[in-house]
């Protein structure tokens, strides 16, 4: 699925995703932390990726079965280093409004890989109604 870098398609983007993940039978918990992660990951594209240029767009792919759900979304920005983001719950960062959607995706996810030169983001979540399953499959 393609979206212009536009909140407005953020959302409708992340309902289809949803509506796949509750016809599978995920849990509430595992479905919420899908959303939140989800969500920062669509807002980062937009936001910082693609600097909110209604001209760029972001990608989402996805594939999700009753054990797993794994989600790429990338962007048509330059990319970044994600170890370059400071920890935002160091005291000197507290303040500091950039790295808590990397930490609640790290945080909700059983995988987070960021990938193409910091321009891709890849999530897995497993099912926890269905056991577990290395993410890395």
């Amino acid at each position: 699925m393609v979206i212009r870098s536009e909140f407005t398609d953020l959302r409708r983007a992340q309902q289809a995703l949803l509506d796949e993940v509750a016809r599978h039978g995920y849990s509430e918990s595992a479905s919420f932390a899908i959303r939140l992660a989800v969500e920062e990951a669509l807002n980062n594209a937009i936001k910082h990726g693609n600097a909110m240029d209604p001209d760029k767009r972001v990608t989402i792919c996805y594939e999700v079965d009753e054990r797993c759900t794994e989600v790429t979304v990338i962007d048509e920005g330059r990319g970044f280093d994600p170890k370059r983001i400071p920890d935002p719950t160091a005291d000197e960062n507290i303040e500091k409004p950039c790295g808590r959607g990397i930490m609640l995706m790290r945080a909700y996810m059983d995988d987070v890989q960021f990938l193409g030169g910091g321009n891709q983001v890849r999530l897995v979540k497993v099912n926890d109604r269905h056991g577990s399953r290395d993410a890395s499959d």
